[in-house]
């Protein structure tokens, strides 16, 4: 098979097991910890009304709730969650699929945690890094908590796809 088109489709499941760790670390965290998971549904808004023009929100959770918002927050996510596994991969490159370690995963996904904390959460109407909310320092470490199991799904889901290609060559 061609290495790009290899790379490519390894990414793209990664992406969706490294999301999926993302959302298992949050359930866990949830039970375990009492700790709130993400809210997706406040993506899906903030993409529902930018057909409007409207980007920026003085807090998303007081705007008004649009049509499939929670859908569109699901496929969001996981659509973000491929694209940080493509952009991964294509920095880490042909030999880490081949041979996967946690560092590079696992700081990858601590470094996309700026992605929320810079302009997701800014255009929520929460600040930099979540500055204007009740209890910053608690939705600061839940980003972090959360990113990091990404990279931990990077690494793992990577570890698995080896795996399996060698399983079944």
């Amino acid at each position: 098979m061609n290495t790009l088109i290899h790379n490519f489709s390894s990414a793209i499941l990664i992406g969706l097991g490294a999301t999926l760790a993302f959302d298992l670390w949050g359930l866990f965290a949830k039970h375990a910890f009492h700790i709130r998971p993400s809210d997706i549904c406040q993506v899906g808004r903030w993409i529902r009304y930018m057909p409007e023009g409207i980007f920026r929100h003085a807090n998303i959770g007081s705007t008004p709730p649009k049509s499939a918002e929670c859908t569109v927050g699901w496929i969001a996510h996981y659509t973000i969650g491929i694209l940080f596994a493509i952009t991964f991969v294509a920095l880490v490159g042909n030999n880490w699929l081949q041979h996967p370690t946690p560092f590079p995963a696992i700081t990858f996904g601590i470094v996309t945690v700026l992605a929320p904390f810079f302009i997701m959460q800014p255009l929520f109407g929460l600040g930099p890094a979540t500055s204007k909310t009740k209890n910053p320092a608690q939705a600061r470490l839940r980003s972090l908590m959360n990113h990091t199991a990404f990279g931990v799904g990077l690494f793992f889901f990577a570890w698995l796809l080896r795996w399996l290609l060698a399983l079944f060559p």
